[in-house]
């Protein structure tokens, strides 16, 4: 009996560390929190992605309007359709008729827009009525802080024409919003100052005759590598062929946008 009583006890010993040892709902649990852990960095880094070019739209030609935190930036504003006066701040590069359009500015900006513009446009400003306050002169090689907007302004020109000149001043705007950096180049070459900024999304000219070719603008951004590279200033220089040609040679590194 004493020997029968003893192998029992045995028995029950090694079933009970065979139990801990293989139970197969621990090893099920442990994989369900590796795969939901898994998912959840998927998830997380999609929601990224697509929202990092949401409320971005091109107007026409390099005219740009984005809704990031509830409110609205316009870059350049040009054939603007209808006038919707929904503005809390548009930046202005240069003078040039297709960069600044008294009449499509009108359409956009309401009483308290905030402008950012370059210097040969501060008195057309004052004269449209708009507070000295509401005003921010922009020179090459600066940094703002409006708002919640962070802003680098990079020198905007031509290398090898006269149609945009180093001297005027004229500027593209690197604008961090919430940590993503949205780079507008305005009307330029290839640049030195260009090729350095550090930038997520770029607005590159690829029109050609005033500013740098598809080609050119290509071999930049490949060099650059943003996370993304939208093709701006075609329709009145320049067509969609140019834009296409863009976006087609692009590295796997930067994903190209043609925006409507």
């Amino acid at each position: 009996m004493k020997k029968v009583g003893l192998i029992l006890i045995i028995v029950i010993i090694v079933l009970g560390i065979f139990l801990i040892v293989y139970n197969p709902t621990s090893k099920t649990d442990n994989i369900k929190t590796k795969k939901d852990k898994t998912t959840k960095v998927s998830t997380t880094t999609k929601r990224k992605e697509e929202n990092i070019m949401d409320g971005i739209t091109l107007n026409y030609h390099a005219s740009i309007r984005m809704e990031k935190n509830g409110k609205i930036i316009y870059f350049d504003p040009f054939k603007i359709d209808s006038a919707l006066n929904d503005a809390d701040y548009v930046f202005i590069t240069h003078s040039h008729y297709d960069h600044y359009s008294e009449s499509d500015i009108k359409k956009v900006i309401k009483d308290n827009t905030k402008f950012i513009i370059t210097s040969d446009l501060e008195n057309k400003i004052n004269a449209m009525g708009v507070s000295k306050e509401n005003i921010t002169v922009a020179y090459p090689n600066e940094s703002y802080e409006i708002d919640d907007l962070k802003i680098d302004t990079i020198p905007s020109y031509n290398t090898n024409k006269t149609y945009h000149k180093k001297s005027y001043n004229w500027v593209g705007y690197n604008v961090d919003i919430n940590g993503t950096k949205y780079y507008v180049v305005g009307d330029s070459d290839v640049t030195n100052e260009l090729k350095n900024v550090k930038c997520d999304v770029i607005f590159i000219p690829v029109g050609g005759t005033y500013t740098m070719t598809d080609k050119e603008a290509l071999d930049a951004v490949n060099e650059i590598k943003p996370e993304y590279a939208v093709p701006i200033h075609y329709g009145e220089t320049g067509s969609k062929i140019n834009a296409e040609n863009f976006v087609n040679g692009l590295s796997d590194s930067t994903k190209g946008i043609i925006l409507k």
